[in-house]
């Protein structure tokens, strides 16, 4: 298969096909990505998102950034270390550039977002002129793909990568029964405790693809957990491994008196 450049965006978070991906984007190396893919067609502005396995979303740069007693670093694989592709998970999804709204300077600060948004934001420095401005995004995640290598060598993470094909799976459709009514049952242990997903009181998608994905990003579940949903070879192995989730987490949650700081994992502030 035929392999692609892309902009990197590495996030802690997942990105998942057909979900969106809003973003407030302040520190340098990736407002110059931005800025780059506005000078692009509106179709072709696109970009991978990885989640991180290891390092940080933001370099240290000032007080208020992550480590306040660190020296100024930057650099597009500023906080990755030596060998970036070492610190991302290397299936990825792409995130199509909806829209790219540029704001002025201002002090940079976390966004805290749903979970089933899987937002995320990129540092920056405050300060004064054309640099010190930020970009608000609205991405929409589209195809996965395998990350293949990193080139640091521009003013953002260039990777090079192979899109990954959607295969049903054998069994697909009777999977996707098993896991709406599974997820049915799990949003009804969650309500009591206010916890809102994605689904909502909304009728679930019959596709299984579309299914699979929506779950998994409704899920209330760690990176790992959702990582290997992304990475699952096809969307049978993907619903399997969400119905016996589902069934799994659905008999915790109903064992627990209370479901403590639910909200600190469906709404995680993003330090990048």
């Amino acid at each position: 298969m035929t392999s692609v450049r892309l902009p990197l965006f590495p996030l802690n978070s997942v990105l998942f096909p057909g979900l969106v991906l809003p973003l407030n984007v302040f520190e340098a190396r990736y407002r110059a990505m931005m800025r780059d893919l506005l000078a692009l067609p509106e179709d072709e502005r696109r970009f991978g998102v990885v989640a991180i396995r290891d390092g940080r979303e933001v370099a240290p740069s000032a007080p208020g950034l992550p480590d306040s007693t660190a020296m100024p670093a930057g650099g597009p694989g500023a906080g990755f270390g030596p060998d970036p592709i070492s610190a991302f998970h290397t299936v990825g999804c792409v995130a199509d550039a909806a829209t790219i709204r540029e704001k002025s300077g201002a002090p940079g600060s976390a966004l805290a977002s749903d979970e089933d948004a899987d937002a995320g934001t990129a540092g920056a420095v405050p300060g004064t002129g054309p640099d010190a401005s930020g970009y608000e995004v609205l991405a929409t995640g589209t195809t996965r793909f395998k990350l293949l290598s990193v080139d640091a060598s521009g003013p953002y993470l260039m990777g090079e990568v192979e899109e990954l094909p959607e295969v049903e799976g054998e069994g697909a459709g009777a999977l996707a029964s098993g896991v709406v009514r599974a997820f049915r049952t799990y949003q009804k242990r969650l309500a009591w405790a206010n916890e809102r997903t994605l689904a909502g009181g909304q009728d679930l998608p019959d596709e299984p693809s579309v299914l699979s994905y929506l779950v998994a990003a409704a899920a209330v579940l760690d990176i790992p957990a959702k990582q290997r949903l992304l990475e699952a070879p096809d969307n049978a192995a993907r619903l399997t491994q969400e119905l016996e989730l589902l069934r799994r987490e659905t008999a915790v949650i109903g064992k627990l008196p209370s479901l403590p700081a639910v909200d600190l994992t469906r709404h995680p502030t993003s330090p990048n």
